[in-house]
């Protein structure tokens, strides 16, 4: 039971402070004019006053409530490095078990794991939340049995206790990281790119290893070591070898005594893109359809286009001199003999046979293709002649031999059941029927996939693979009719687009590819491909686990699953004879990018309410009490503060001077001072 003295006021408080100034101005009053009866008048003022500032003698029946005291277990992914994960168990038994000894107080343990995604520890945000669930005034001390590796440290939070770090870890720990300061997104295929690269030794390292060794792979293949310095920032000159996505893999071995080999690792996701795309146009004679190559790589601004035409056969003789045909003379042979390697694509429009373009310069880019270059033939009735391209030393390397027969007759191109699967003519836009071409070289294929058909089914646009390069044969050259919009036109600036640009190898259009693209840590897999059924999609994780999934048909040619993967690192992909990798996250997930054991971050929480850290490798302290706003640690013990509180079941309150005391005290005090003032 506990009595205290309370005041409940009958006027507002201003009110009261003006009428105790009235009061005290009557009672000066009264003593200047010399009224004998003045201290009278004053005690019936206070009488009156203290009965309006209401006293009453209030009783409470109080519980008194144990004190809490919250403990924070990290159970994060750098708590399991090394021996931290028994030490913080063990400690954080034998401190329970004292703090249960403790009298009057009860114990909270909270249990902080990974945050999700990449989020790291967060530490604080789990202790706000416990905050909100229990009593400020009832809460003693706060223990967090951490590496003090903590990610949202900085999270503004309002302690009510003092807050004590026990320290996992040894001060002996060392371990060696390797980070990527500074990549960028894309880069020139071909060109050298500029990677900052820092590998740091952490914690108590041995003194005696200036250098590492670093491995360095593109795209899963063999990697390549070198000897780097530790402690410094290396510009690491990188060539793409493809465009698309690249995918760079930097590893150190794990050194002896290292607390963890996962930041050792970094994986870099750069996109190769061309600079220019170098295009040789050879057009063999004027026809209809003679810009529609020249319009559509001019109208593309990352081609640089060189275009060489035939305007005046040597066979014509019309008695002009050549020098006043043309103001320069076109150097063939700087072009199809020393720079040939410069260009992505040749394209032959129309051509044939004129004493222009020697065996020897046909040979050379027959021997292009064959090194990785690419030649586009767009052929017309000259192909099936005597003269046709196919009987010079170009013929080795092409998809189809013509059979002399020109087919001079209205048909509809259509997309074969191969080509339906292939990316270049795979869902071309079709509004309606396409319109009808006019003419057809009729060919025999030798090799290659015939994607579209004409006449009767016979082939009429050829892809192949020669070696390392691409050929592709358009047995018509009546692909303008669809761009001059004839009996509605086609898609013919779409199909010419992506055939060009298969020849010159873009991965997206590529027939046979495995590819992936990551959203968190799901990411979604497609198999492109020219067959009807894929085998089983195998997957290797980070940590070595083999996954196997199989891959729905989502549209003709294409296959596609999803795959979650449960860390955070680089994921191998195969399928068949194709192989991919990606990376899911950075290759350190974040609770390594740091690993040393150290409260640095929470310092500042510490210090605000004058808790203290304690290593426990150095043992676990005692347990004290402390006042409030007085050190709450020192050598080998921690405080908490006890808070004494309480639960009110009870309350009574009786009033100090009830009204009739009231009147009769001020009516007597006044009627006395009367008195006293009239009989003088």
């Amino acid at each position: 039971m506990t009595t205290t003295i309370v005041f409940d006021p009958l006027i507002p408080w201003p009110l009261f402070l003006m009428v105790a100034v009235i009061v005290c101005i009557g009672i000066l009053l009264a003593l200047v004019r010399g009224l004998s009866g003045w201290h009278l008048r004053g005690l019936a003022g206070l009488v009156v006053l203290a009965a309006l500032s209401g006293p009453s003698v209030q009783q409470e029946d109080r519980a008194p409530l144990s004190d809490i005291v919250l403990m924070i277990e990290d159970e994060s992914a750098s708590q399991r490095l090394s021996d931290r994960a028994d030490q913080t168990s063990s400690a954080a038994d034998t401190l329970a078990a004292q703090i249960d000894a403790r009298p009057n107080t009860e114990l909270r343990r909270i249990t902080v794991q990974d945050g999700e995604g990449d989020a790291g520890t967060e530490l604080m945000s789990a202790l706000t939340e416990a905050l909100a669930e229990e009593p400020r005034a009832r809460i003693s001390g706060i223990v967090a049995l951490t590496d003090g590796r903590v990610h949202d440290a900085d999270l503004p939070i309002d302690l009510p206790a003092p807050f004590h770090v026990l320290l996992s870890g040894k001060a002996a720990d060392w371990d060696r990281r390797l980070r990527v300061i500074g990549a960028p997104a894309f880069a020139i295929i071909g060109e050298p790119v500029i990677l900052t690269l820092r590998i740091d030794d952490l914690g108590a390292a041995p003194a005696d290893e200036p250098v590492a060794a670093l491995d360095i792979s593109i795209d899963g293949d063999e990697a390549q070591t070198f000897r780097v310095p530790i402690g410094q920032d290396l510009e690491l000159p990188v060539t793409l070898p493809h465009g698309g996505r690249n995918v760079i893999r930097f590893s150190l071995p794990e050194a002896e005594g290292e607390l963890t080999d996962r930041n050792n690792s970094a994986v870099i996701q750069m996109n190769g893109v061309r600079d220019r795309l170098r295009v040789l146009l050879v057009s063999g004679e004027p026809h209809a359809g003679g810009r529609t190559w020249r319009n559509l790589l001019k109208s593309d601004s990352s081609v640089d286009l060189v275009h060489f035409t035939i305007l005046r056969p040597p066979e014509k003789q019309d008695g002009v001199p050549v020098s006043e045909l043309s103001l320069i003379a076109f150097p063939t042979r700087e072009l199809f003999m020393e720079k040939i390697d410069d260009f992505d694509l040749i394209i032959f429009d129309r051509y044939k046979r004129r004493g222009i373009l020697p065996s020897l310069y046909l040979e050379n880019i027959a021997q292009y293709v064959r090194s990785g270059g690419a030649v586009l033939v767009s052929a017309g009735p000259d192909f099936a002649s005597a003269d046709s391209l196919f009987r010079t030393p170009l013929g080795a390397v092409l998809p189809a031999t013509p059979t002399a027969r020109v087919i001079e007759q209205p048909y509809l191109p259509l997309v074969s059941d191969l080509g339906s699967r292939h990316p270049v003519t795979a869902g071309l836009p079709q509004n309606g029927e396409w319109g009808r071409w006019l003419r057809q070289i009729d060919v025999t294929t030798t090799s290659g996939n015939v994607v579209m058909t004409g006449v009767e089914e016979r082939p009429l646009l050829i892809l192949d693979r020669v070696e390392e390069g691409r050929v592709a044969l358009l047995a018509s050259d009546h692909a303008w009719l669809w761009n001059r919009g004839y009996e509605g036109g086609g898609p013919q600036l779409e199909l010419l687009r992506r055939l060009a640009h298969w020849m010159m190898g873009e991965p997206e259009l590529e027939e046979e590819a495995l590819t992936a693209t990551a959203i968190g840590q799901t990411m979604r897999i497609e198999r492109r491909t020219l067959s009807e059924e894929v085998p089983p999609l195998t997957i290797t994780g980070p940590d070595g686990t083999v996954t196997e999934l199989p891959l729905s048909p989502a549209a003709p040619g294409r296959f596609e699953t999803t795959f979650t993967g449960p860390e955070i690192g680089l994921y191998r992909l195969e399928n068949g004879d194709q192989f991919s990798v990606i990376g899911l996250g950075p290759a350190a997930p974040r609770e390594f990018v740091e690993t040393i054991a150290d409260a640095v971050a929470l310092e500042p929480v510490i210090s605000a309410m004058r808790g203290g850290v304690v290593r426990l490798e150095d043992g676990l302290p005692s347990v004290r009490n402390v006042r409030a706003g007085r050190p709450a640690a020192g050598r080998g013990w921690i405080g908490f503060t006890p808070r004494a509180a309480y639960q009110t079941r009870d309350v009574r309150q009786t009033p100090i001077l009830p009204g009739w005391l009231v009147l009769l005290l001020s009516a007597g005090l006044i009627i006395a001072a009367w008195l006293r003032e009239g009989r003088r």
